[in-house]
């Protein structure tokens, strides 16, 4: 059964690279309208290498979709390749190869997958911390 999502946000792009900043625009946008500062500039880096990878393997247009339900941040490429991502550690002197390792880092999960129509979702989760309420203060 799928979760109906509190919120959620869809903007389509171009393979093209001033596609990265509007998929960054696109996240801040949307973490600010909702009050999730403090997850800026995990989802932002987390974009970019995604959109990225959107970019220049898929070479499609693609979908980022960020969205909130249950105390978690989902954020969601899709594009129109059907080849699932390969997370692989880089070698020091490898000039490439380190996204999926960032992402596994500033996310709290990650993964792929396909429809079986010839797309594919990259996804990453992020936990949203539970705000304190207003202190009481003793006189």
């Amino acid at each position: 059964m799928d979760r109906i999502p509190d919120w959620s946000h869809e903007a389509a792009l171009m393979p093209e690279p001033v596609s990265a900043l509007r998929a960054r625009d696109f996240v801040c946008l949307h973490l600010v309208e909702h009050n999730l500062l403090y997850l800026i500039e995990d989802i932002r880096l987390v974009v970019s290498e995604l959109a990225t990878n959107a970019m220049v393997h898929a070479r499609t247009p693609f979908t980022v979709i960020l969205s909130a339900s249950d105390g978690t941040v989902l954020l969601t490429i899709r594009d129109g390749s059907d080849s699932v991502p390969v997370g692989a550690v880089p070698q020091a002197t490898d000039r490439r190869g380190g996204g999926f390792l960032l992402v596994e880092q500033l996310s709290h999960a990650w993964g792929a997958n396909t429809d079986g129509a010839g797309s594919k979702s990259v996804w990453a989760s992020f936990n949203m911390r539970t705000r304190p309420g207003p202190s009481a203060v003793s006189p």
